[in-house]
């Protein structure tokens, strides 16, 4: 179980760099645009991203 939940994390860490890697600006242009939202439209998109999240590992677990 240890294993798995390092290996998700460090899949994860590698998904997350993809971004600022490849395009700096365009990653730095997305965090703006993010500073001007508003707390609920920012917790709405976490809850739909978790949401998501969830229903891959059911469907791929």
């Amino acid at each position: 179980m240890t294993s798995s939940i390092l290996l998700a994390f460090a899949l994860m860490l590698v998904l997350e760099g993809i971004m600022p890697f490849i395009a700096p600006a365009a990653w730095r242009e997305t965090f703006r645009r993010l500073i001007q939202l508003s707390d609920g439209q920012i917790r709405f998109i976490g809850l739909t991203s978790m949401l998501i999240g969830v229903v891959l590992l059911m469907l791929f677990s």
